[in-house]
């Protein structure tokens, strides 16, 4: 099935370290500093539509986060909101900036191994200072041949990356965490894709439908791939 793969590329965020949970400790700390406002139910539905809306504007990562954080709490607090609040809110980007690098169960002995057949990327969406500061903690960059940071994944934000490694879509394969970015658009352009799920996907990343094709297939471990391929 993967007899024509040259590149192997692997998203970051929740498939070599983890992140999704410290986001949702955020929005639990943001939404217990407005519970004089909004039921904690409400905060996460209002947080989550201003995130949204500011998407196109301002990306991914912790740094947007951040300044929805701030907009959420001033339209909560109808332009109430404390000064010492705002700080706190700031505070709780830097803590999730400032966490330690939590390297995924058995990811360096997979990529240690694979390297030694193939060419290694890292294929990701966020901040690009807060990426590569990652990559470099965590100790794996060593593995990589290339890093891309990525604004979006879109079937054209992949082709895009394939010309740059200069090989055919059926030569690539991805793998990461997220059906919606690192699956369904890697199929569409004709390249491989493996799932890994993590115990905890972002609302926005959810998608219902059932991914059948003959170029996917969903792993529980990401020391799996080393026996399948």
């Amino acid at each position: 099935m993967f007899s024509t793969i040259k590149v192997i590329a692997f998203d970051a965020d929740d498939t070599l370290w983890v992140n999704e949970p410290y986001f949702r400790d955020a929005e639990k700390d943001f939404c217990e500093l407005l519970k004089e406002y909004v039921s904690e139910e409400e905060c996460n539905a209002l947080l989550y539509k201003i995130e949204m809306q500011n998407l196109p504007l301002y990306g991914y990562g912790i740094k947007p986060f951040a300044l929805s954080l701030i907009e959420a709490a001033i339209t909560i607090s109808n332009n109430q909101i404390p000064l010492e609040t705002v700080s706190k809110l700031i505070e709780i980007a830097k803590r999730m900036l400032l966490m330690p690098v939590e390297i995924i169960d058995r990811i360096e002995a997979t990529l240690a191994q694979l390297s030694k057949k193939y060419r290694l990327v890292v294929a990701t969406k966020g901040d690009l200072l807060d990426q590569e500061r990652k990559l470099m903690r965590s100790g794996l960059e060593k593995y990589f041949h290339h890093i891309e940071v990525m604004s979006d994944k879109k079937p054209k934000n992949y082709q895009k990356l394939i010309t740059h490694l200069d090989i055919a879509p059926e030569q690539f394969l991805m793998i990461g965490n997220s059906l919606k970015s690192d699956i369904l658009p890697v199929l569409e352009i004709g390249s491989f894709a493996i799932h890994i799920p993590f115990h905890i996907t972002w609302q926005h990343e959810k998608v219902t439908e059932e991914v059948v094709h003959t170029n996917f297939k969903t792993l529980e471990l990401a020391s799996e791939l080393i026996d399948l391929l």
